[in-house]
């Protein structure tokens, strides 16, 4: 089962999972009825937010009724839920522990963790303590993602409440690394790209191997002071001080499908461990770039009432 299938994270998932050529039933869940991931899964079940007490009773009826093995969550507030409740799902859900991803969800709890253990992270503060300690700040939501609602220099900083976080703005290229910790708890390999955003994902990319050594050395510090499990994604700043990060998903993240075919499959791994059972293969991490386009699905003669999964008639354009 993976989760938030009207996502790019979820149907990236589900898209390199199709490419395994391995005999998997994709059971795909939305908060909707119909999104872009549909035509990807064999089935597809609507499910609330996951913060409503309803969701992880509605989780476990679904893991019986299919005779789910492994649940891929894809958003953030379903890997902190799923690893909370995780022995009433009924079943292995691919997430690390539970005050992992809480720490993660909160950028200025994240900010906390980090200094508590001498982990660089950029300089934070909530608002109602806000000290003017940089010359440039950004304020943006605590528990936000998908770069929304994001204030670059605002007159005020200290005027937000404290459902935002002030942080130090930090000037230099923007990159994004996955890596991927194996249950063992070992570093297993990670990847890094240079991006470009358009409306919160990514939309050009490039794989930068300039600064392995010390995004290596910085993961390690991560992994040895926080239980960091599967697949996770740090972003970060290249500064004069260094790389310096700002934030951290605890999940799988957007650019999954691109990496898949940049020798970094973190969603294979993923599947080779946790439903599998297996060592996944070593990263062979390459040069590329990738560019993302929209395609359309097109259900000739369906209404949107009407579509279900893949087995309705579709074409992809």
């Amino acid at each position: 089962m993976v989760t938030g299938v009207g996502g790019m994270v979820g149907q990236g998932i589900l898209r390199t999972i199709r490419s395994l050529g391995q005999d998997i039933s994709l059971h795909g869940t939305d908060i909707r009825a119909v999104s872009a991931g549909n035509h990807l899964c064999d089935s597809t079940h609507v499910l609330p937010y996951a913060y409503d007490p309803s969701y992880i009773p509605a989780i476990a009826r679904l893991v019986s009724e299919l005779a789910i093995d492994l649940i891929i969550p894809s958003t953030d507030y379903e890997c902190y839920f799923l690893a909370r409740h995780a022995a009433e799902t009924g079943t292995t859900v691919a997430a690390s522990p539970a005050e992992v991803s809480a720490a993660c969800l909160d950028k200025f709890k994240t900010h906390e963790a980090f200094q508590a253990h001498g982990i660089p992270f950029a300089d934070s503060m909530l608002p109602s303590s806000y000290q003017q300690r940089h010359a440039s700040v950004v304020v943006k939501p605590r528990e936000g993602r998908g770069s929304r609602n994001i204030h670059v220099n605002p007159p005020n900083p200290g005027s937000y409440d404290d459902s935002f976080v002030v942080q130090e703005y930090l000037d230099g290229p923007e990159l994004t690394t996955t890596f991927y910790v194996n249950r063992d708890g070992k570093l297993h390999g990670h990847i890094t790209l240079v991006r470009e955003l358009e409306a919160g994902s990514t939309s050009r990319c490039e794989v930068t191997k300039q600064h392995d050594d010390e995004i290596q050395g910085l993961v390690e510090r991560m992994i040895a002071n926080l239980a960091f499990r599967g697949s996770c994604n740090l972003q970060s700043r290249v500064t004069s001080a260094g790389v310096i990060p700002f934030e951290v998903n605890c999940r799988i993240s957007g650019t999954n499908s691109i990496r898949s075919q940049l020798g970094f499959p973190d969603v294979a791994y993923t599947i080779d461990e946790y439903l599998n059972d297996c060592e996944p293969e070593a990263p062979r991490v390459t040069g590329g770039c990738a560019i993302r386009m929209t395609h359309d699905i097109i259900y000739p003669d369906l209404s949107l009432a009407e579509v279900r999964d893949r087995h309705d008639n579709f074409r992809i354009f």
